[in-house]
């Protein structure tokens, strides 16, 4: 028993060695993929709230699609760039409107999709946030894939995830807004308006806190 002892325990040492550079490359690749995340965050913030001109928001957002797929080529299963991509493209075919911005509205659901098939609850569920609010955003079908139903189900599913989150609670109070069901509209609205702050994220909650006010004003007469 000793001599196997002797044997085994080299043995148990040199696996453990091997698998250790492995290890430390996964965590340093996931180091980077959210050091990426972070500069998608606070540049598309920028481009949101802070750049007036339509012109350079779409040329900002567009070299922010470019990082985004470089980002996403160099780590392609991290879960928090596909969000975030999906978010970018969102946010061009919102600049963009009409017909020509559906290429990227229905790469972006498939992105999120993908998210919600493999890594649902990642970022607190917010593939499920933005794909809801594609759902309610978009033509139904012929034109695109909007649908009510699914919008609902999924911002649902996002609240069920992040019930306090600024993002869930207001894209849902948007969407009961659109529906006309105004008095459960002011009530997400206002959850949104006090959720807690993100520290990592100031320019994109004071942005969507003013996105929230104009909404709750308009509901005011309601």
């Amino acid at each position: 028993m000793k001599l196997k002892h002797m044997i085994a325990a080299p043995a148990v040492a040199a696996a453990l060695f091997l698998t250790l550079p492995t290890a430390l490359h996964a965590e340093t690749s996931s180091e980077a993929a959210m050091e990426g995340v972070s500069h998608l965050q606070h540049e598309w913030a920028r481009i949101k709230y802070d750049i007036a001109d339509e012109d350079a928001q779409l040329d900002a957002i567009h070299k922010l699609e470019a990082e985004g797929e470089q980002l996403r080529a160099q780590f392609p299963d991290s879960p928090e760039l596909q969000i975030w991509q999906g978010i970018i493209l969102s946010t061009d075919a919102g600049i963009v409107r009409g017909i020509s911005a559906l290429g990227k509205v229905r790469d972006a659901r498939d992105l999120f999709e993908n998210v919600i098939a493999t890594a649902p609850t990642a970022m607190d569920g917010s593939a499920y946030t933005s794909l809801g609010s594609l759902y309610y955003q978009v033509p139904p079908w012929p034109l695109a894939f909007g649908s009510d139903t699914k919008a609902e189900e999924n911002l649902k599913k996002a609240l069920a995830l992040n019930p306090n989150g600024i993002d869930p609670n207001f894209f849902y109070g948007d969407f009961l807004r659109q529906q006309e069901r105004y008095d459960e509209a002011r009530a997400y609205f206002e959850k949104a308006l006090y959720a807690p702050d993100r520290p990592d994220r100031p320019r994109a909650d004071s942005g969507r806190r003013a996105e929230i006010a104009r909404a709750l004003n308009e509901l005011a007469s309601k």
